[in-house]
């Protein structure tokens, strides 16, 4: 349906709307918040939404892990009715990171089991590796530029590579507990390349000298 181009969803931008949280509760332990709310447009198009609640256990100031839980429901198919799609996840993170002058390397390597629900009657069970290279820049007490690069391996799958995310941005520190994100990416899989604009906010509080 080739003259229907112009709603094909590799022509579209759209949009992630973001909240990321971490939320410290002790001198190791942090607790790890998530929802994302995704379009195949800028507001409209409904394609994901996702909620992630982890535990993050810090080893050192350069290593810490994750693990946790996830859900998530989606449109798999643009402008059109399709298969709905449930997920619900575990996963385990192994998060590290490197300063050289300026610079903030940061690496994630995600396992994930995904227990995938199509339509309420269809059921899967798959296993994803993850990983993730940030690197950022702070060009000034308030703002900084990122760039990353996210890779997705479906391991049950016998062509494992499923898509690969590649995108810039900046953030916005507007005090001690709150930034502001904005950014573009691209999402690239073996048929076709997508692309996304990103608005989110980053909370991080600290109860761990709080009585209790």
């Amino acid at each position: 349906m080739k003259a229907q181009g112009q709603k094909s969803p590799e022509n579209q931008l759209g949009t992630w709307y973001m909240y990321n949280g971490s939320h410290k509760l002790s001198e190791n332990y942090s607790l790890k918040t998530m929802a994302h709310f995704r379009y195949y447009e800028m507001a409209s198009a409904f394609q994901q939404e996702i909620y992630r609640l982890g535990i993050n256990y810090t080893l050192s100031p350069k290593t810490n892990i994750t693990t946790g839980v996830s859900y998530a429901t989606a449109d798999v198919v643009y402008d059109t009715s399709s298969i709905n799609l449930y997920e619900s996840r575990f996963y385990e993170d192994l998060n590290l990171k490197w300063n050289w002058n300026k610079f903030i390397t940061k690496h994630r390597f995600r396992l994930e089991q995904r227990f995938i629900h199509k339509n309420l009657n269809t059921d899967q069970f798959q296993h994803w590796l993850r990983y993730d290279l940030n690197i950022s820049y702070p060009f000034s007490k308030t703002w900084s530029a990122f760039v990353f690069n996210e890779l997705f391996l479906n391991l049950n799958s016998s062509k494992r590579f499923n898509q690969n995310w590649t995108g810039t941005g900046l953030l916005y520190k507007w005090n001690q507990n709150i930034k502001l994100k904005i950014g573009y990416f691209q999402i690239k899989t073996p048929d076709t390349v997508l692309k996304r604009a990103q608005l989110g906010i980053l909370i991080n509080t600290d109860f761990s000298k709080q009585a209790i």
